[in-house]
């Protein structure tokens, strides 16, 4: 009897599953994720996930105005913006340079920007944290990865991208690491 409802699960699942082998055969499965579903799901997941993390962002993204440059400008890198939902805790005139693998998720990051008139959006980047070539060494006053180094195939290249991107001061990867230990710290407790 296990045997038989085990066939079964499997056949309903296979059903189930069938517009996606379809698709994927098709070759349509991939572009539609990446266009279509992935931006969409990112965008209500994000809108969930902010909800539970807003009061820790605000403790975390606080001293950003520390890290502005002699000129009085705050230039920010975020690598993975993904919808952009870190830009509200941004302060005010900071400018933004934003960077994604994924060029369709600028649709949700537009209506991310014009929620957050608060910022100088610079432009968006198609590149990978691995391969920040795009940006030039020194231009930024502070970096943001948040939720991406979990899915980056080399943590160490991006570090060494973020580093090298930012502007030479006394202690430069506290202007990144600090903020990812510190999260990292309070999610162990």
């Amino acid at each position: 009897m296990p045997a038989a409802s085990v066939l079964c699960l499997r056949a309903c699942l296979a059903l189930l599953a069938m517009p996606i082998y379809l698709l994927a055969f098709l070759g349509i499965w991939e572009p539609f994720c990446k266009k279509v579903f992935f931006p969409f799901f990112l965008e209500k997941l994000s809108a969930i996930h902010e909800r539970k993390a807003k009061k820790h962002k605000q403790e975390l993204f606080r001293n950003l105005l520390d890290f502005t440059s002699p000129s009085g400008e705050l230039r920010l890198l975020e690598i993975g913006t993904g919808c952009g939902v870190n830009f509200q805790f941004y302060p005010p005139g900071c400018r933004v340079t934003c960077t994604d693998i994924n060029p369709n998720m600028q649709q949700a990051l537009s209506k991310s920007m014009s929620k957050n008139q608060h910022l100088r959006y610079e432009r968006f980047l198609e590149a990978a944290g691995e391969d920040l070539h795009v940006v030039p060494s020194g231009s930024v006053d502070a970096v943001v990865c948040t939720l991406v180094l979990c899915s980056v195939r080399d943590v160490s290249a991006v570090l060494r991208e973020v580093l090298r991107v930012l502007r030479p001061v006394s202690i430069p990867a506290q202007r990144f690491v600090m903020i990812f230990v510190t999260y990292s710290k309070r999610k162990a407790k």
